[in-house]
C-alpha cells in the first residue's frame, strides 16, 4: 500500500528555450544537454542560473542514439550512427563552443594530430575523441568516482581508464586507455539491455588484468543477463525447487535455471586510500511496480512501489523516487536513509537511538500534472522533463491503421516524428529545500493530530519527515546547523507520538526523546496535557520516564517536578515508587510526600524489602532516627542485603568516577558497617558495581574525611577481605590478593596504630576463606601470639602470614613489595622466609633460621623438608646435619638449642640412611661416641629390614 499525501516537493519550474525539438536529454554537473531531434546538434544549458541560459551549442558527427555526461572529467560520451555505422565518441572541453566557435579537434583514441596537438600548444577548443571497438557499442556508463568509461557490447564489456592532464585553469587534456576487456559468453544484445552501470573500477585499473573482476569491483546490469546455464553451477549458490502443491501437474517438466548474480562493492577515494561506502542500493522499475534493494552485505528488498498508472521512466535520487507517467510527475519517499542509519550506527534500535523501520510503507508526496510526458532526467535538486503533446485523436489513429492495412508494406511511408507531434516543452522543475519540505510535512501532520492524536497517518507522515532529514544529513556537503536543530525537533515529535501509544512500539518514546535533546522536565511538560485525558498518561511516556529515572546521567529534578513525578507514578504505576524514590534525580523530592506514597503502596500489598528500605532512607532524610530504626529492624541483615541488590541506588549514585554514597550509606558506615560491606560485596557479585567503583566509594567518597592507617581506610580493606571470601572470578581474586598483601605489608612495616577495628580477625578469615591458610608451626615459633607488636598489627601480620601459607597467592607477584619490609625482626623475617620457602629456596632459609632462630629449625625441617622426599630428605643430611654438627662443635656443646636440634636430626638421618652411608657423614674429630647410639639404631633397623 502507498500512502498518498499532498505535500509540495516541487518549488518552481522554468521552461528551457531550446532551438529545436529535443530528442535525447541528459544532465550532470549542473548542466542540461539537449540533443535536437531534427539534426546532429547538442545544446548545453546552465541549470543553476535563473532561466537556464544557454552555455553553448555544437554539432555532432552523426545521429545521436545515446548520450551521457561524466562529472569526473566533464566530458560527454555519445553513441552515434552515420551511414549505417555505429560510432562511440567523447566530447571534451565542450564549453569552448560558446557562440558556436568552429575550431574543433577530431582524433582517434590515443592519437594526437600533428599541428593541432594540444600537447604542443594548448588551444581553447573542443576535441572529439573517436573510440574504436571490435563490436558495436550498445550502452555506456561512467564511474562517478574515477570518471572511467564502461562500454557494453553484444559479447563483451570494455573498460577505458580516464587519463587527465591539466594544462591551465581552463583547459585540460582528456584521454582514455583501454585497460580491460571482459568477454561474456552466451550473452546477446537483448540480454544486455539498454543500459549498464559501473560502480567502481579503481582496483581493476590497478591490477590491469581481465579475469580478476566476480571479487573486488563489479558492474550492474539492468536485466538478468547472466543466464549461463550449467556454467553457473560453480557459483557457490545452492538452488532447490520449492513445491507448492503442483507436483502432480508438473509431470517432470520443471527444472532449475541458474542465474549468476554478481556481488556489488564500491570503493571511494578518500584521503588517498580506499573507503567502502556504508550502503549500496539497486533500483529496478517495471511498468507498474518499482523495487529498491540494498546490496551491501547481502541482498535485501527495501521498498516496493505500486504506480497508479503505467510509468514511462523512473529516477531514484538521494531523497526521492521520481517517476513519469503519460501525464503526471510523481514523487515518492525512499527508505535508503533508514538502511544507512542502521548500517553505520550500532545504537539504532536500542534504548539510545531509533529510526523509522525499513518496512514502513512508502508514500506519494505529490502528483504534478504535465501533458504528454516523454522523458525524465535528474541532477541534484533539478528534475528535467520533456513533454510533447499528441495531436492525433484515437479515431485518427484507428483510421490511419485501417488505411495502412490496405496498402502494401513496401509503399508505406513513415511520417517524420515532427509531423506526429507538436507543442513540445522542456521543463526544469526545482525541488524545494529539504528543511522547507520538512516543515510543510510537520504542518500537514497536525491536521491528522487534530482529528485523532493517535492517528497512524500522523505518525507515518512524521516518520517520512524524519527520514527526509536523515537522508539530507548523510550528505557530507550539508553543514546547515538548522538541519540538525530540525532533526532534534523531529525526534521530539516522534517521541510525542509514541509517548501517547499503548501499543507494542510505545517503548520508542524513550530513544526518540533522548535523540531530541529535551530534558526530562521538558518532556514532562509536553505530556502534562495527557494527565487530564480519559486514559491518563500513555504507556510510552511512562516507559520513558521510568527508564530515564533509572539512568545515572539524568538531570536533578526540581522539588516541584520531582513531587509531580511521585504523583504520576503514585497513580499510574505505584509498584515502581521504591525505585523512583531511590533515583539520584529525585533527591529534591519531598520526603514527607514520598513517605505518604509508600505508606499507601504498603497498605494495598505485602511490604517488600526495597519498600521498607526506601521508607527508612526517607525517615533518615527527615531526621527521624526512631522511625528509621523501626523500619530497619523489620528485616534481617541478610534480607536487607537482598533488598539492596534489588535497588542499589539506595546506597550509591552514579557510575565510574562519579560514584557517590547516599546519606543512608554514610549512616551505615557509622552504625552498621558490617551490613554496608556485605551489601557492597553483593552488589559487586551481581554486577551492580565494579571493583574500582567500590574502591572510590570507600576510599574517597565515604571515608576520605576520616583518619585511617596507611594503605587505605579499614572499611575498604574489610570490603576486600569479604569480597575475597565471596568471589569466584579468578581475575578478581588475584587482584584482591595483591591488594591485601600490599596493605598488610605496608601496615606491618609502618606499625601505625591508628585505624578502625577490622570486621574479621585472622582466625575468622582462616576459618571462613579458603585463600587463607593455617600458619605453619615454625612460623608460630618465630612470631608467637604474645609477640611484642601492637595488637592491631599483630592481626595484620597473622593475615599476611595466613595468605602466604594459603594455596592461592602467587608469591612471585609480591616480591617487589618485600623490598619495603625489613627482616631485622622476627615479623619481617617470617614473611621473607615464607616467600623464600614458597619459591623452594630451602638452603638459604635453613641458614637464616640457624642464624636467627635455631629453635625453629626442626619444625621447619619437619614441615618443609618432608613434603618432598626426593629433595627434602637429602637436605636433612647433606645440608642441615653438617650445619648443625659444625655449629654445635663451634659452640662447645653448650648451646642446648643446637644440641637438641642435632639430636632430632640424627633421628631422621638414622631412619633414612644405611649404616655405611651414616658412617660417611660422621665427623672425623674424635666425637664418634656421641653418634654411636644413633649408629646402633641405624644398624638394628637395617638388620630388621
Amino acid at each position: 500500500m502507498v500512502h498518498v499525501y499532498n505535500c509540495h516537493p516541487f518549488a518552481s519550474q522554468q521552461i528551457v528555450q531550446a532551438e529545436q525539438e529535443p530528442g535525447l536529454v541528459c544532465c550532470g554537473g549542473g548542466v542540461l544537454f539537449v540533443e535536437s531531434a531534427g539534426g546532429c546538434k547538442i545544446e548545453a544549458f546552465q541549470l543553476e542560473a535563473e532561466g537556464c541560459p544557454l552555455i553553448c551549442r555544437f554539432a555532432t558527427m552523426g545521429t545521436v542514439q545515446s548520450i551521457l555526461h561524466s562529472e569526473i572529467g566533464d566530458y560527454l560520451v555519445t553513441i552515434e550512427e552515420k551511414n549505417n555505422v555505429t560510432y562511440l565518441r567523447t566530447y571534451t572541453n565542450w564549453r569552448y563552443q560558446v557562440a558556436e566557435k568552429t575550431r574543433v579537434g577530431v582524433r582517434l583514441l590515443g592519437h594526437f594530430l600533428r599541428g593541432s596537438s594540444m600537447r604542443g600548444a594548448p588551444k581553447e577548443q573542443m576535441e572529439i575523441i573517436e573510440i574504436p571497438l571490435f563490436e558495436r557499442p550498445l550502452c555506456v556508463a561512467c564511474c562517478g568516482v574515477t570518471g572511467d568509461l564502461l562500454v557494453g557490447c553484444p559479447k563483451s564489456l570494455v573498460l577505458f581508464s580516464l587519463k587527465r592532464q591539466a594544462l591551465n585553469d581552463k583547459l585540460s587534456i582528456l584521454d582514455f586507455e583501454r585497460c580491460l576487456i571482459l568477454h561474456l559468453p552466451g550473452l546477446s544484445p537483448q540480454q544486455v539491455g539498454v543500459g549498464i552501470s559501473v560502480i567502481s573500477s579503481t582496483k581493476v585499473r590497478k591490477e590491469g588484468l581481465a579475469g580478476h573482476l566476480d571479487q573486488d569491483d563489479f558492474f550492474i546490469f539492468p536485466k538478468h543477463q547472466e543466464l549461463l546455464g550449467d556454467r553457473a553451477k560453480d557459483c557457490g549458490v545452492k538452488v532447490s525447487l520449492e513445491w507448492t502443491g503442483m507436483e502432480s501437474e508438473a509431470r517432470g517438466i520443471l527444472a532449475i535455471t541458474y542465474i549468476l548474480y554478481r556481488c556489488v562493492r564500491e570503493v571511494c577515494a578518500e584521503g588517498g586510500r580506499g573507503v567502502e561506502p556504508t550502503c549500496v542500493f539497486c533500483f529496478f522499475s517495471l511498468p507498474n511496480t518499482g523495487y529498491v534493494y540494498s546490496v551491501r552485505g547481502g541482498v535485501e528488498m527495501v521498498s516496493v512501489y505500486q504506480y497508479p498508472e503505467k510509468a514511462q521512466q523512473a529516477v531514484l535520487t538521494d531523497l526521492f523516487l521520481h517517476i513519469i507517467t503519460k501525464n503526471a510527475l510523481q514523487c515518492f519517499s525512499v527508505r535508503c536513509s533508514a538502511v544507512a542509519a542502521r548500517a553505520e550506527d550500532p545504537y539504532i534500535d536500542t534504548t539510545m537511538k531509533a529510526c523509522p523501520p525499513i518496512t514502513m510503507e512508502v508514500c506519494a508526496l505529490r502528483i504534478q500534472l504535465f501533458i504528454g510526458l516523454k522523458a525524465l532526467c535528474h541532477d541534484r535538486h533539478h528534475i528535467v522533463l520533456l513533454t510533447a503533446a499528441d495531436v492525433e485523436t484515437r479515431e485518427d489513429t484507428e483510421r490511419a491503421a485501417r488505411r495502412n492495412l490496405n496498402r502494401k508494406s513496401s509503399s508505406t511511408k513513415h511520417r517524420d516524428p515532427i509531423e506526429m507531434s507538436r507543442g513540445w516543452n522542456l521543463y526544469v522543475v526545482n525541488t524545494v529545500p529539504p528543511l522547507q519540505l520538512y516543515n510543510e510535512m510537520v504542518e500537514y501532520s497536525k491536521k491528522y493530530e487534530e482529528t485523532n492524536p493517535l492517528s497512524q497517518s500522523c505518525l507515518h507522515l512524521l516518520s517520512e519527515a524524519h527520514l527526509l532529514l536523515r537522508a539530507t544529513l548523510l550528505d557530507p556537503r550539508v553543514g546547515n546547523p538548522e538541519l540538525q536543530k530540525a532533526f532534534q525537533e523531529s525526534c521530539a515529535h516522534l517521541g510525542d507520538c509514541f509517548s501517547r501509544f499503548d501499543k507494542r512500539d510505545c517503548h520508542l518514546a524513550l530513544p526518540y526523546y533522548k535523540m531530541s535533546g529535551l530534558s526530562v522536565t521538558e518532556v514532562i511538560s509536553r505530556n502534562r496535557c495527557l494527565s487530564s485525558s480519559p486514559c491518563g498518561y500513555g504507556k510510552g511516556f511512562l516507559f520513558f520516564l521510568k527508564h530515564s529515572l533509572y539512568e545515572e546521567t539524568m538531570e536533578e529534578l526540581t522539588e516541584e517536578t520531582a513531587n509531580e513525578v511521585l504523583d504520576i507514578f503514585g497513580v499510574a504505576e505505584p509498584s515502581q515508587l521504591p525505585h523512583v524514590i531511590a533515583s539520584p534525580s529525585m533527591v529534591r523530592a519531598s520526603p514527607d510526600s514520598g513517605l505518604a506514597h509508600l505508606e499507601r503502596l504498603e497498605s494495598i500489598g505485602a511490604p517488600s524489602v526495597p519498600l521498607t528500605l526506601s521508607k527508612a532512607a526517607l525517615a533518615l532524610r527527615m531526621g527521624d532516627l526512631q522511625l528509621y530504626r523501626q523500619h530497619m529492624d523489620r528485616h534481617t541483615e541478610m534480607l536487607q542485603v537482598y533488598g539492596f541488590i534489588e535497588e542499589h541506588k539506595l546506597l550509591l549514585h552514579g557510575r565510574g568516577h562519579t560514584v557517590v554514597p547516599t546519606p543512608l550509606a554514610h549512616h551505615l558506615r557509622d552504625s552498621q558497617e558490617g551490613l554496608l560491606v556485605a551489601a557492597m560485596v553483593a552488589l559487586h557479585e551481581n554486577n551492580k558495581v565494579k571493583l574500582d567503583e567500590a574502591d572510590l566509594f570507600f576510599q574517597v567518597r565515604l571515608c576520605g574525611n576520616l583518619s585511617g592507617p596507611q594503605g587505605g581506610p579499614q572499611l575498604m580493606v574489610d570490603f576486600w577481605e569479604a569480597l575475597l571470601m565471596a568471589s569466584s572470578q579468578e581475575a578478581v581474586i588475584q587482584e584482591l590478593l595483591f591488594r591485601l598483601t600490599s596493605v598488610y605489608i605496608d601496615r606491618v612495616t609502618r606499625r601505625d596504630s591508628q585505624g578502625m577495628k577490622p570486621l574479621k580477625t585472622a582466625d575468622d578469615l582462616i576459618n571462613s576463606c579458603s585463600h587463607y591458610g593455617v600458619p605453619y608451626p615454625w612460623v608460630s615459633i618465630l612470631t608467637p601470639d604474645h609477640f611484642s607488636i601492637i595488637q592491631d598489627h599483630q592481626e595484620d601480620l597473622q593475615k599476611l602470614q595466613s595468605l602466604l601459607c594459603g594455596p592461592t597467592l602467587d608469591v612471585s607477584s609480591i616480591l617487589p613489595l618485600l623490598e619495603q619490609l625489613p627482616d631485622g625482626d622476627n615479623a619481617g623475617l617470617s614473611v621473607h622466609l615464607l616467600c623464600a620457602t614458597k619459591l623452594d629456596c630451602h638452603e638459604s632459609s635453613i641458614e637464616r633460621l640457624l642464624d636467627r632462630c635455631p629453635q625453629a629449625i626442626i619444625p621447619y625441617a619437619n614441615h618443609e623438608l618432608q613434603n618432598d622426599k626426593m629433595v627434602g630428605t637429602t637436605l636433612w643430611w647433606q645440608k642441615l646435619f653438617p650445619e648443625l654438627c659444625e655449629r654445635t662443635r663451634a659452640a662447645g656443646g653448650e648451646n642446648t638449642i643446637l644440641l637438641s636440634a642435632l639430636k632430632e636430626t640424627l633421628v631422621v638421618v638414622a631412619m633414612e640412611l644405611n649404616p655405611l652411608e651414616f658412617l660417611d657423614l660422621l665427623p672425623d674429630d674424635g666425637t664418634a661416641h656421641f653418634f654411636l647410639p644413633h649408629l646402633l639404631e641405624c644398624s638394628q633397623r637395617n638388620l630388621m629390614t
